[in-house]
């Protein structure tokens, strides 16, 4: 029943945090757009009125007049009711935590843990997850605000930025099994971005307009500042989103140079996000789209498959494979396998994700999913604790496309 419940658990969190994270990203992808495509207002009402740029925008049957004031509007006082983009943010942050303590934190030596690249306790790796977070946020916040107003700032911090990732990748890869491995890189950057929003961009946003209601000149440091992060959050999202879903393909946390796979996709997705950031702007000014980076982005994801494309076989790994398959797979051979590998999480105590295997009905009627899970995605055993081979593999995939026989 805990496992049930915890698969409900798991199902609904996942649920939520896509909404939310969908509403966090689609707003901050609109207001890049939007403030990426304003052009000065031509009009001297807007003008008179302290408009600093405008954009004019057709959509579901209507048009749109968008005014962006660099200060607050010259014509009236600061409206009372103000829209705030925040509840995104914590949403997404506080359901993805959520879904991660429910899924990793609380299975520690099944998802975090892989003996076979680092042998520790589950609390140890438990600590060590939690402390990415804190980690990685407290050196980026520290390179921002040392080097963040300094000439050349934002490409030193770019620079420093993205030489903590490849650290923060290789640590991660080194100590924890690659899939939680890559979930962790993600989630890390994705909790520095709410931390940007929760620190940041909402307390500056917050005491420029108690400035001004106030009567008072605001602080120009609180919008330069807002805006350096907001920049930052939206070259985050393409690589938060690839590491987060990468983890679900073995094949490209598996390998020896896991960390080096992981820096390229997020490399990319970065590349990729800034030519749709740049063309806004050449649009706007009347220029080609810049492609140049996402050109980048595409060959370094065309690289990384051409990479880790399997080998062509030898002409004696063909043969042998021919006599293989000539040979029938039994259930006696597969139910050795599936005793051996897989019954001591798939049993009627513990029956993970409610697949129990004990039996030859039990794993007849699960025969697909054995199938799909351990020969094709090779994502089962998880982290291959139980070390599953490759020919105990290949002999689940003859027994299953030779009709799963049980008998």
């Amino acid at each position: 029943m805990e496992a049930y419940l915890l698969d409900w658990a798991n199902l609904l969190l996942r649920w939520a945090h896509v909404i939310t994270a969908i509403a966090w990203i689609g707003s901050s992808f609109y207001f890049v757009l939007l403030d990426n495509s304003l052009t000065p207002p031509e009009g001297d009402e807007l003008k008179g009125k302290g408009v600093d740029g405008e954009m004019w925008a057709v959509h579901g049957g209507g048009f749109y007049h968008a005014n962006k004031y660099m200060v607050a509007p010259r014509w009236r006082p600061l409206p009372e009711n103000l829209h705030w983009s925040y509840w995104e943010s914590y949403s997404t942050w506080l359901t993805g935590f959520a879904l991660f303590t429910v899924l990793y934190l609380f299975n520690a030596s099944s998802f975090l843990i892989d003996k076979t690249v680092h042998d520790w306790s589950p609390a140890a790796a438990i600590s060590a997850a939690l402390a990415f977070y804190v980690v990685f946020w407290v050196g980026y916040d520290g390179i921002c605000r040392a080097f963040g107003r300094m000439k050349n700032g934002d490409l030193i911090v770019g620079v420093g930025v993205f030489v903590f990732v490849i650290v923060a990748s290789w640590v991660a890869c080194r100590f924890f099994a690659g899939r939680a491995a890559f979930l962790l890189v993600g989630s890390m950057i994705a909790t520095t971005m709410s931390a940007n929003v929760f620190f940041w961009i909402i307390p500056g946003q917050r005491k420029v307009v108690a400035q001004l209601r106030a009567g008072q000149t605001p602080d120009p440091i609180h919008g330069q500042r807002g805006k350096q992060r907001s920049v930052h959050n939206t070259y985050f999202t393409l690589p938060v989103i690839i590491a987060m879903l990468s983890n679900h393909y073995g094949w490209l946390y598996q390998g020896p140079h896991n960390w080096i796979v992981l820096v390229l996709l997020m490399l990319a997705g970065a590349l990729i996000r800034h030519s749709f950031v740049a063309r806004h702007k050449a649009h706007v000014q009347g220029k080609r789209t810049p492609w140049e980076h996402a050109i980048v982005g595409t060959a370094a994801i065309v690289g990384l498959t051409l990479w880790l494309a399997p080998k062509p076989p030898s002409a004696a790994q063909v043969a042998e494979a021919k006599a293989l398959a000539a040979k029938p797979a039994g259930y006696a051979q597969v139910r050795t396998i599936v005793d051996e590998r897989c019954v001591m999480c798939h049993n009627a105590t513990l029956h993970q994700k409610n697949v129990e295997l004990a039996t030859a009905e039990q794993l007849k009627q699960h025969a697909q999913a054995v199938y799909q899970q351990a020969t094709v995605l090779k994502l089962m055993p998880l982290n291959n604790a139980t070390q599953m081979t490759d020919a105990e593999r290949d002999l689940l995939k003859r027994w299953y496309e030779s009709g799963a026989p049980v008998n």
